[in-house]
């Protein structure tokens, strides 16, 4: 899984070559030799694909083309030392050509003015943003079957760039191992005299490396837009509102202990790492929240780890206990070492009195935490700028809890087409004046965006520019700290 490393040294050319172009090129060679074309070509089209997201298959098969043909002519033994960096040279001049077949970037522009190595490095740099709602949806095992049957390595290279560009945000040993697993079982089951059989016995052995693709995807999706800290702060919530019986002492350690878990193994090459860390992290929570939930001990009973994990990952939030009028931090507390715990501690509270509130939009109370803090802790009058921030705030969370509980919790209880036709009845209400065809317009959005930013898995970047656009009349003055 090493040479996954070198292979995407190889696509972005130039990393390298401040140790000499021999370098790459024998790093290269070493590795096309040692993994052979076939696997070589495998993992150009899952990195590339994963790099590319947007790109069309077309486009990645292009470049795929290019790729293996460069190591397969540059790492004979009799070719000219030249070969590779020529080759490279070549191939990033075709990127920055009008007709160019290769994937397409925005800032492609920009690099093409540069020469030689600038012009490299830049070009490697490039990427789209992945994908936050993954699209692809595995086949019916006849279909399946029949597009297998008219192109056996076709169908494999069309699995793997659709796989590869909709959850390219698992670590690359898992999504390989689930990609070959995948058509290890199309190639075993598409020859078998009971095919039904076969594809339902191997589904059910490899569900445990399908569900740790899709979580993998999933959590590190989360990490990539959140970074460590903030990522704290979801899993942090999430347990806040799934179990609100727990206290954040008990919850504050197994939130810090995700973190660590997906900052050690979203980019790690090693084969076990996500596997590994996850089930030992489900093991302490399972040890820590079992006896103090049903829905939490049900979830750990299982003897297969991974879907424990999704179990209690899939859980609902729970009713908010009764509990104390929250009080705000003290400001000698939020300028103080410890004042990034005591903002977790509130915003942990108040998770845990609005239950239907996900957590992309107690996100929005986070950053603008974090925001006034290190604002008002570096003004010469700290007190002061607190005392007027946490005034202006106090109504803003107020309002924007009470949209966001009210728009998620009748999400949760109601069927779609309740819910739509619920909202359309608000907006008769608030909406005043606008046609029925304006309503339903109205109607439809608001939907679709509870659709996508209300379930606890929504995608974060997508819904964070969403909660700004929608829940913007949150705040009635003409500044807003929260969005």
């Amino acid at each position: 899984m090493k040479a996954a490393l070198v292979l995407l040294l190889l696509v972005a050319w130039g990393h390298a070559e401040h140790r000499g172009k021999a370098y790459v090129r024998d790093k290269v060679c070493q590795e096309y030799k040692t993994m052979g074309k076939d696997n070589f070509r495998t993992l150009t089209i899952v990195t590339n694909s994963m790099k590319f997201s947007n790109a069309t298959f077309e486009e990645i098969s292009h470049l795929v083309r290019e790729i293996v043909s460069l190591a397969e002519t540059c790492c004979t033994e009799d070719a000219d030392p030249s070969c590779y960096d020529d080759g490279s040279s070549a191939l990033s001049a075709k990127s920055c050509d009008a007709s160019s077949p290769f994937p397409h970037h925005a800032d492609a522009g920009a690099c093409c003015v540069h020469t030689g190595l600038e012009r490299k490095l830049c070009l490697a740099a490039l990427h789209h943003p992945p994908r936050e709602i993954p699209r692809y949806a595995e086949p019916a095992g006849d279909e399946v079957c029949a597009d297998f049957a008219k192109d056996p390595k076709g169908f494999a290279d069309r699995f793997l760039y659709e796989y590869a560009s909709n959850y390219g945000q698992a670590p690359l040993p898992v999504l390989l191992g689930s990609a070959r697993s995948f058509l290890s079982m199309v190639s075993t089951c598409c020859i078998s005299p009971a095919p039904t059989v076969c594809f339902l016995k191997e589904k059910l052995e490899r569900k445990t490396l399908s569900l740790l693709t899709l979580l993998s995807n999933r959590v590190c999706s989360r990490f990539a837009a959140y970074g460590k800290d903030k990522i704290k702060f979801s899993y942090l919530t999430m347990f806040a509102q799934k179990i609100p019986s727990a206290s954040f002492e008990e919850i504050f350690p197994l939130a810090e202990d995700a973190a660590e878990v997906f900052a050690q193994c979203c980019g790690s090459m090693a084969e076990d790492c996500m596997q590994k860390k996850l089930s030992e992290h489900t093991a302490k929570v399972c040890g820590a929240l079992s006896a103090k939930d049903e829905r939490f001990a049900g979830c750990c009973q299982g003897k297969n780890v991974m879907q424990n994990y999704f179990c209690i990952s899939s859980l609902k939030p729970a009713k908010s206990p009764q509990l104390p009028e929250l009080q705000q931090p003290a400001n000698e507390h939020l300028c103080g070492d410890d004042g990034g715990l005591h903002s977790h501690r509130y915003i942990f509270e108040l998770a845990r009195r609005h239950p239907s509130v996900p957590d992309v939009f107690l996100g929005k109370l986070y950053d603008a935490s974090r925001k006034v803090i290190g604002e008002c802790c570096a003004a010469g009058d700290s007190s002061a700028c607190l005392d007027g921030k946490k005034q202006q705030m106090r109504g803003e969370i107020s309002a924007f809890l009470a949209k966001a509980g009210e728009l998620c919790g009748r999400y949760a209880e109601l069927d779609f087409l309740d819910f739509k036709k619920r909202l359309k009845e608000t907006m008769e209400q608030s909406a005043r004046g606008a046609g029925p065809q304006r309503l339903t317009e109205l109607a439809e959005r608001k939907a679709a965006f509870a659709s996508t930013c209300c379930p606890a898995n929504a995608p974060p970047l997508y819904c964070d520019r969403q909660v700004s656009a929608e829940m913007g009349q949150a705040c009635e003055r003409g500044s807003c700290l929260l969005l």
